[in-house]
């Protein structure tokens, strides 16, 4: 592989492996653009990536090989390391750990996640107790040296995880954040007594304090570097024999993209890799309408995900979890629910119907795919809807089996409940989409966010089916499905910028700040941004970088992330700085205490360095009148949920369909990629870019 980026040659390529289908996007500079879908391979996912660049050159009319050849950069987003958490399917890891807190992994925060719930058990830890290794060592809170470190412990720890067979090692001390000497001279120790084991040291992937989010982070990294290194190795190996010679990159769950080497440095940033473009790309549909605010839906195969986009921005956070286990790194603010076409339908213990969190997956996917499923899932349910066309799925290369579905439905879902077919189909419809609107009302309710007041942004190749319920659902008046909705987060990854970033500890008052100690750490973490984006092809001066202080009033525990403008860094701005927190604290929490006297403290400092690269101009749509009727297709009976019942619905060819074509509900927009409902009381136009801006009508069902 190339370790710097080229220069654009022919084509760039972003690919989303999800849970079951892998989506590619292909820019040319010419102008081209191509879209693909092909099954996610689990076992290996760089088979389905590798398949998938197959699709789009069959779709270029050339051989593999010359797609390839032509293509400077493929950007790829991965569920690699979620799977791996999610299933505890990562390396056997260790864990060498300051003598005393060893059990802070499994002691978590001392706080009951849920503290009514007298049945819950407390997550079981990545790494099992006889694999938490004290050593003896201390410095303190400021970094001053109370115990010198043993490396004897050090190297009988590596003893002892040398005969239990492990293949990556966490290394968290106390106050590393402070004082990295003594973390950094036992991994040498690790490294050199363990060969080969990925090693992760806290200081170099979170130097914070919080040891509890320290060390849960680290062995995060940990656990999953084994898991990603063998992937990126296998997915390298297969592209150069196919020819690629170009740049790979990988998606961060910051929404930046770096190299693989550079990725291999934090394997727990790439946790939410897979979701993390799509955001970005929903900016692009919805600025043409006006709105730099925005709710993102991604309906896949196998999750829905929720997101904000407020004023241009991708909302962020600094922490969050995945599957209960804490990760303190930069990551965009995602809902991620079991929501998807191959959600399963079951009934519970009190004879309700539920749907999801369990999914059919890529294999045997839902009754429908003529797999081996047998059992019911949405897009089941969407097939005895009449939702989707057996024949015309993906464009036809992969027709449907409706009597499998409708077997399915009425097996596992109707017979039980005392149902016809139809009626339990649309039941399943109803609470998929009443979980679906629980996930949007977590991103934007719970955040001080009315979602009346923004549009919706509808992706995955079946979110355009649930579009109008979710946005009625929350009274929600206008919904936008992109042109490259079925593969939103592939387009994004061709829209994101080279990205790294760095947190320091670094605490004071704001009031006797000192500058030149902020502008010395500042400077060092933009010196090594500067040098990684040198690697990946960013000349220094080329390199952009963002400032941001976590801040919080004196004596509180959680702090507020308060970008910072390079004018009021230097010289220091205190007043400034101070009004901004306020009024994020304000934002976030419905009060500030700007009038009380109350000090302002500063916990941590963040730079984010940026690699700026050319975007894809997205195609224009060909005008054409109000009229869509050259598009039809004719009609076919279907669910109508405005009126619960079924009617003659008319459908359209979303192909066909011309810039300023408005398609009136109810009525069904079919695309190769996608389908799209437009209920009644809505309408869609379609605008230049081929999107569809979904409308309530005045007096439309909500």
């Amino acid at each position: 592989m190339s370790t710097t980026v080229p220069a654009l040659a022919t084509s760039r390529v972003g690919i989303d492996v999800g849970g079951t289908f892998t989506d590619l996007f292909l820019w040319s500079a010419g102008g081209e653009v191509l879209s693909a879908k092909v099954p996610t391979t689990p076992a290996d996912p760089s088979i389905g990536v590798v398949d998938g660049l197959g699709a789009l050159a069959l779709l270029r009319g050339v051989a593999l090989a010359e797609l390839v050849a032509h293509t400077s950069a493929i950007v790829h987003g991965t569920t690699v390391t979620t799977n791996a958490t999610l299933t505890r399917r990562g390396a056997k890891t260790g864990l060498v750990t300051t003598e005393g807190v060893r059990d802070a992994l499994e002691m978590r925060r001392g706080i009951r996640e849920e503290r009514y719930d007298n049945r819950q058990k407390n997550v079981k830890p990545l790494v099992p107790r006889h694999l938490r290794l004290p050593v003896r060592e201390r410095v303190d809170a400021h970094g001053a040296e109370l115990v010198p470190l043993s490396e004897d412990d050090v190297r009988r720890a590596a003893t002892l995880l040398r005969a239990e067979g492990v293949g990556a090692v966490a290394v968290c001390f106390l106050n590393a954040f402070a004082n990295r000497s003594h973390e950094r001279a036992a991994a040498e120790v690790l490294r050199a007594e363990l060969p080969g084991v990925f090693v992760s040291v806290s200081s170099e992937v979170l130097p914070t304090i919080r040891f509890y989010n320290r060390v849960s982070t680290t062995v995060l990294d940990a656990y999953t570097g084994p898991v990603l290194r063998s992937y990126l190795e296998s997915l390298t190996a297969r592209l150069a024999g196919i020819g690629f010679r170009g740049a790979l990159l990988i998606m961060q769950s910051s929404g930046g993209m770096a190299l693989p080497e550079a990725t291999l440095r934090r394997p727990a940033g790439t946790l939410l890799s897979g979701p993390a473009a799509g955001p970005r790309a929903a900016l692009a549909f919805t600025t043409p309408h006006g709105h730099s605010s925005a709710v993102v839906c991604d309906m896949g195969g196998t999750s829905f995900d929720a997101s904000l986009l407020r004023d241009g921005a991708v909302e962020l956070k600094t922490e969050g979890e995945i599957d209960r286990l804490r990760v303190a790194l930069p990551m965009l603010d995602i809902v991620t629910i079991g929501a998807g076409g191959g959600s399963l339908g079951w009934i519970d213990p009190g004879g309700l119907l539920r749907m999801g969190p369990e999914s059919a997956g890529a294999m045997p996917g839902p009754a429908c795919y003529g797999r081996g499923g047998e059992r019911p899932t949405c897009t089941d349910a969407n097939v005895a809807l009449g939702f989707l066309d057996p024949a015309y799925f993906a464009g036809g290369r992969m027709p449907l089996h409706a009597e499998r579905a409708l077997r399915a439905i009425e097996t596992h879902l109707a017979g039980p409940l005392g149902l016809s077919v139809e009626e339990a189909a649309a039941g399943m419809y109803r609470v998929i989409n009443a979980n679906m609107t629980h996930g949007v009302r977590e991103i934007t309710v719970k955040r001080g966010v009315d979602p009346r007041e923004l549009p919706l942004v509808v992706a995955g190749g079946a979110g355009g089916l649930h579009a109008c319920a979710i946005a009625g659902e929350l009274e929600m008046t206008s919904v936008v499905v992109p042109a490259g909705a079925s593969v939103l987060c592939a387009v994004g990854m061709l829209l994101a910028d080279l990205q790294h970033d760095f947190v320091r500890s670094f605490m004071a008052p704001l009031a006797t700040l000192v500058p030149a100690a902020l502008a010395a750490v500042v400077g060092e973490m933009t010196s090594e941004g500067d040098e990684l984006l040198r690697h990946e092809g960013i000349a220094r001066g080329a390199a952009v970088h963002e400032v941001a202080l976590d801040l919080r009033y004196l004596k509180q525990y959680h702090e507020v992330t308060v970008p910072v403008p390079a004018a009021e860094l230097a010289p220091l701005d205190r007043a400034a700085i101070a009004r901004r927190f306020h009024a994020e604290h304000d934002r976030l929490y419905g009060y500030e205490l700007a009038g009380e006297g109350t000090g302002i403290e500063l916990i941590n400092v963040r730079v984010r360095a940026l690699g700026r690269t050319e975007k894809p101009a997205l195609p224009q749509r060909a005008p054409g009148g109000a009229d869509p009727g050259h598009a039809g297709k004719g009609s076919r009976r279907a669910y109508v949920p405005a009126r619960g019942a079924f009617a003659a619905v008319p459908v359209f060819d979303g192909h066909a369909l011309r810039a300023g074509n408005v398609v009136a509900g109810p009525a069904l927009v079919e695309r190769t990629d996608t389908t799209v409902l437009v209920d009644e009381g809505w309408r869609a136009i379609v605008d230049e870019l081929g999107s569809y801006l979904v409308e309530r009508l005045a007096g439309g069902a909500a």
